[in-house]
């Protein structure tokens, strides 16, 4: 699925939910509480619980305190488009564990028509900064990964070697269910598996990730330059972005807060 395509997608969900009544806070403090699931959020001591009905309770400390932040943030309403990180937390807990194999995979379909890949032709200025940006990313992929990847002009689609396929889809399989969860949203909010290993290894930070993902969207920005509606999607997105980098880092390194 094509960035704009999920943005599409989120922007339905995002209307959906507007028409559902929000739940008013029904507790009075948010904490964190170590139990056999991990470090759980309580509300009241008593542990959130997600959609499934499945404990909200994940490996790292750091992690259930910046969930419980966003319980605790909550003021007279739980608003869950106002919790990121909840709502990729309960993703991961509902919709990825027990199914890391299949989630990879899909993550890997990206490098099969990977961003980096499809190239302007025109005007120079955007065809150098696609190359700035871009080229290194295909180099580091190939010198430490082992991933070659053919590049093209234009959207008609070029095979990639299925070699680097399945490189890609063993490193995203090397991922937990909560890491792998955040490599996935960054992947789906940038289209591109390359941009969002890089970033996940520690070789590009997200700001340079992000900005390699959006060198098109800036181009056409400088020439016709942007409304408040579209700004306010891409300031959504690179939080959830954030939140997806976090969670994956957290994960990876007891470290990172």
């Amino acid at each position: 699925m094509s960035r704009d395509e999920d943005a599409a997608r989120s922007a339905a969900a995002a209307r959906k939910g507007a028409n559902t009544e929000l739940t008013k806070r029904f507790y009075a403090t948010a904490s964190v509480g170590e139990t056999v699931d991990g470090y759980a959020v309580l509300l009241d001591g008593k542990t959130v619980l997600t959609p499934s009905k499945k404990p909200l309770a994940v490996p790292r400390r750091a992690t259930a305190q910046a969930l419980a932040a966003e319980w605790d943030a909550q003021v007279k309403i739980i608003n869950p488009a106002t919790m990121p990180l909840t709502r990729l937390v309960n993703s991961a807990i509902d919709g990825v564990v027990g199914q890391e194999r299949e989630v990879a995979a899909d993550a890997a379909k990206f490098a099969g028509s990977d961003l980096l890949c499809y190239r302007a032709d025109l005007p120079e200025g955007l065809v150098a900064l696609q190359k700035q940006h871009w080229d290194p990313v295909l180099a580091w992929a190939a010198r430490d990964l082992g991933c070659q990847f053919n590049v093209t002009v234009g959207v008609g689609h070029v095979a990639q070697p299925q070699g680097s396929l399945a490189k890609i889809e063993g490193l995203a399989a090397g991922y937990d269910a909560f890491a792998l969860s955040g490599l996935h949203s960054m992947t789906t909010l940038m289209g591109s598996v390359l941009l969002a290993l890089a970033a996940a290894r520690g070789h590009l930070t997200g700001e340079a990730a992000w900005a390699a993902a959006h060198v098109d969207e800036d181009w056409q920005v400088s020439l016709w330059g942007t409304d408040d509606e579209a700004l306010a999607r891409r300031q959504n997105r690179w939080r959830d972005m954030q939140v997806a980098m976090r969670l994956v880092g957290t994960v990876l390194s007891p470290s990172v807060s």
